[in-house]
């Protein structure tokens, strides 16, 4: 796996892959990689595609009250996985590659980007649109592939790329979860034991919202907020969606169910497809 960290090489090593007509799948994320983001490199590489990763923690996607400064960043473990699974290019650029002097660029995506976590963290959406528009810009991809864990991520990268007339395929991969049905997520190294142990009331109580929703159940959001209370979490947000909108459930179409909430200091985000 060649790694680079400044963008002549980047594009360079890019066009090398291309030799033969190759197409390119780029697997953006910000590093403490786990079985999710393998399952990412995964996917990629069933298409016959080179893979290129990269590994950027993006200060403009962190509110001030943020984890910023300790997210985890095990670079040379991160660079084992990526190898183990086969990823060809290992994109690393620092703060100052990213955002050189004088940047003054924000890219913004209204509408799926409003509610849900851009209620509860303004601002974020609008940092993830743009380092993501920079990465696709940067490295070209044909495909890009992110986990449908962050789906309002998935919403919004989407949108951006309908906007814009970006030319290339956004794939979604489904979540990847512990056996007892917990997300994986980068943050879930934050968790205490205890912690831990009493998280798996998240996707619990979504599973059952999910199935009382299906059955045409009253009250299923509230129960779940309920459940999650009990175990310890302080709820940002239960809510059913539009899959495609993230606007009120429409009639006939398909809809998610999407959460987000703290325990202890470690906010953890989930959702479930629900049947139409």
């Amino acid at each position: 796996m060649q790694i680079v960290h400044h963008l002549p090489d980047l594009r360079r090593a890019v066009a090398a892959l291309r030799t033969g007509g190759a197409r390119v799948a780029l697997v953006p994320t910000m590093g403490a990689l786990h079985a999710g983001h393998m399952a990412l490199i995964d996917a990629a590489r069933a298409t016959g595609a080179k893979v290129v990763a990269s590994i950027f923690v993006n200060p403009k996607q962190f509110g001030p009250n943020e984890d910023l400064s300790r997210y985890p960043r095990p670079a040379e473990a991160d660079k084992a996985l990526l190898i183990a699974h086969g990823c060809d290019l290992l994109w690393m650029p620092g703060v100052d590659d990213m955002y050189p002097a004088g940047f003054a660029t924000n890219v913004s995506v209204s509408g799926v980007s409003a509610g849900l976590d851009g209620a509860a963290r303004p601002g974020h959406f609008d940092g993830v649109a743009t380092v993501v528009s920079k990465l696709f810009n940067q490295v070209g991809p044909d495909a890009a592939f992110f986990g449908e864990k962050d789906f309002q991520q998935l919403a919004v990268i989407r949108r951006m790329v309908a906007d814009l007339d970006v030319d290339l395929e956004i794939v979604g991969v489904p979540t990847v979860r512990e056996s007892d049905g917990l997300a994986l997520s980068s943050r879930n190294v934050y968790l205490s034991a205890d912690e831990r142990a009493r998280a798996v009331a998240l996707p619990r109580a979504l599973a059952e919202a999910k199935r009382a929703i299906e059955a045409g159940e009253s009250g299923a959001l509230d129960a779940a907020m309920a459940s999650m209370a009990a175990a310890g979490f302080v709820t940002d947000y239960v809510s059913l969606v539009d899959a495609g909108t993230l606007s009120e459930p429409q009639v006939g179409r398909p809809r998610r169910l999407l959460a987000a909430a703290k325990i202890g200091t470690t906010r953890l985000i989930d959702n479930l497809h629900v049947d139409p």
